[in-house]
């Protein structure tokens, strides 16, 4: 029943001009604003030591992000309207031969990117210009949400690989066949990420950038897709980044995982109303770290299709 009521109103938003989809999402996010307080005041106490900043502008800016996450929303279901043919009306792309000559290498690319923006449609940026994109994605706590988003990936022509599903194998595979592999990594990675400052506070840090980009010999790079002033995105693709092997496997995945949190936390820093402040990023304490160097990974050889396990 989710499922059939979710797709219809997908089928309505997508009647909708744009400009009236992006001044809803400004109606129900001010409404999930004042209704929401749990998420509010997460977001709000998160905000303030992260950015240094006061309760009342903190206030001011998670007010503007859950505006943001109200759009995003509506995005994700208006986006079986974008083709090859419009995408430029809503996304312009800086610096997308960046992409081109990053897959040119061969070895795929490993996509570094965060919950920042309309990330759903980051990957509609690269599919629609003709490139072969994949992404591991969280299982939703209800199966007919995560049927939905699938469809709706789909008709981006997006092909995903749910956790739980041998999806770093298939990974693996869409490596070696050259294509882009996204990664959120803003996320709390559990006992056995790496821990590292993030935004001023230490957090468990997902480390499947670096070993991807390690096992398979792949650039990473950063991409960005950012609402603009007048609703529409940007898609910023950043320098690619190499993994460095200096013969000490656990040092050199910390130390990659160092430097792409760096560049997640530059972007949130640059664009605080477009981050989800109110996600549990520092849930796992320090003291539930896994033993180990840096307690971070230790790494084991598996086979030609798979990544290092992780524990």
């Amino acid at each position: 029943m989710l499922y059939n009521f979710l797709m219809t109103l997908s089928r309505f938003v997508r009647l909708l001009p744009y400009d009236v989809l992006l001044f809803s999402g400004k109606i129900l996010g001010n409404l999930y604003y004042l209704l929401i307080k749990k998420q509010r005041e997460r977001a709000v106490s998160q905000m303030m030591p992260a950015l240094n900043v006061s309760e009342g502008e903190a206030r001011r800016l998670v007010k503007l992000s859950f505006i943001n996450l109200a759009r995003n929303v509506l995005d994700i279901l208006y986006m079986p309207n974008l083709n090859e043919k419009n995408l430029s009306k809503y996304i312009e792309i800086d610096h997308l031969e960046r992409m081109r000559d990053a897959l040119a290498e061969g070895h795929g690319v490993v996509v570094l990117t965060g919950h920042i923006g309309t990330w759903e449609w980051l990957s509609a940026a690269f599919s629609l210009n003709g490139m072969p994109v994949t992404a591991i994605a969280k299982m939703q706590p209800n199966a007919e949400y995560s049927r939905v988003l699938d469809d709706l990936r789909a008709t981006i022509h997006v092909e995903i690989f749910n956790r739980g599903t041998n999806e770093l194998r298939a990974a693996g595979r869409a490596l070696k066949e050259g294509k882009i592999l996204g990664f959120l990594a803003d996320q709390d990675a559990g006992p056995g990420g790496a821990f590292i400052k993030f935004l001023g506070k230490t957090a468990s840090t997902p480390m499947g950038p670096a070993v991807f980009s390690r096992r398979f010999n792949a650039p990473v790079l950063p991409a960005f897709i950012l609402r603009k002033e007048d609703g529409r995105h940007l898609v910023k693709i950043g320098e690619p980044v190499h993994f460095e092997d200096t013969g000490d496997t656990d040092d050199d995945l910390f130390n990659f995982t160092v430097k792409m949190t760096k560049i997640l936390e530059d972007v949130i820093r640059e664009n605080p109303t477009q981050w989800l402040w109110f996600q549990k990023r520092w849930n796992t304490p320090l003291d539930m770290k896994k033993e180990g160097k840096h307690h971070t990974v230790k790494v084991r050889e598996k086979s030609k299709d798979e990544p290092e396990a992780t524990e």
